[in-house]
């Protein structure tokens, strides 16, 4: 299962990254507290996704299990440790395609910011 988080897209299937326990210990956590810790922790660091991989992954892993269909997430921070509700997060499905074919580019060090957004979040067209 290939997943896009902002500009980084993340084989959740290599191996899981959260423990049996604690899989069982998030079972109790809904979509919206999913999201509320996006937030905040994309408050934090906005570039968590590059930053720290495998704490994106871990929430990557998160929205995809709380929304099975969503397999990209945008946590858009204007600032390094700005307010949660300052960021501005997306969700969507993308198709088995598109997925794969920024899969591709990221293998060939070809996906970036703007490529994301041209492909997914149109966040960038003025």
């Amino acid at each position: 299962m290939l997943f896009l988080l902002n500009d980084v897209v993340f084989d959740l299937d290599e191996a899981c990254p959260v423990t049996p326990g604690d899989a069982r210990r998030f079972e109790r956590l809904g979509f919206d507290y999913v999201l509320e810790l996006g937030c905040e922790l994309f408050a934090e660091d906005p570039l968590l996704h590059r930053n720290d991989p495998h704490r994106a992954r871990r929430l990557a892993w998160l929205i995809h299990d709380r929304g099975p269909e969503v397999n990209a997430a945008l946590f858009a921070a204007p600032a390094a440790n700005c307010q949660p509700d300052l960021v501005e997060p997306r969700f969507c499905a993308l198709p088995e395609g598109v997925i794969r074919q920024l899969h591709s580019q990221a293998d060939a060090d070809r996906l970036g910011l703007v490529e994301a957004d041209r492909a997914v979040w149109n966040r960038l067209a003025a």
